[in-house]
């Protein structure tokens, strides 16, 4: 029996592998828990991110990845929120 699977489209990129340090050890595809991404085909090439919309952005497959730098977590533009201080004006 043969399967063939082929990404979904979707306008999230939340797991970006960088090819020249990713060593296709698929350990990120073992600990995700939402199981979005299969092994790459071609040996030693990063995963295939299959269901990319379906990202809890927990960061396991960061955390697990034996090569530093190798797969980075985007998320969205809304998640990405930066707390500027506000300003107190002086009482007099």
């Amino acid at each position: 029996m043969h399967f063939t699977a082929s990404p979904v489209p979707c306008s999230a990129r939340p797991i970006q592998f960088d090819a020249g340090l990713c060593i296709g050890c698929n350990r990120c595809v073992n600990i995700c828990q939402v199981d979005i991404m299969i092994p790459n085909p071609e040996k030693g090439r990063p995963p295939v991110v299959l269901y990319p919309g379906e990202c809890y952005y927990c960061g396991c497959c960061v955390m697990v990845c034996p090569r530093e730098n190798a797969i980075r977590l985007e998320h969205p533009i809304m998640n990405q929120a930066r707390f500027v201080p506000v300003h107190q004006p002086q009482e007099a």
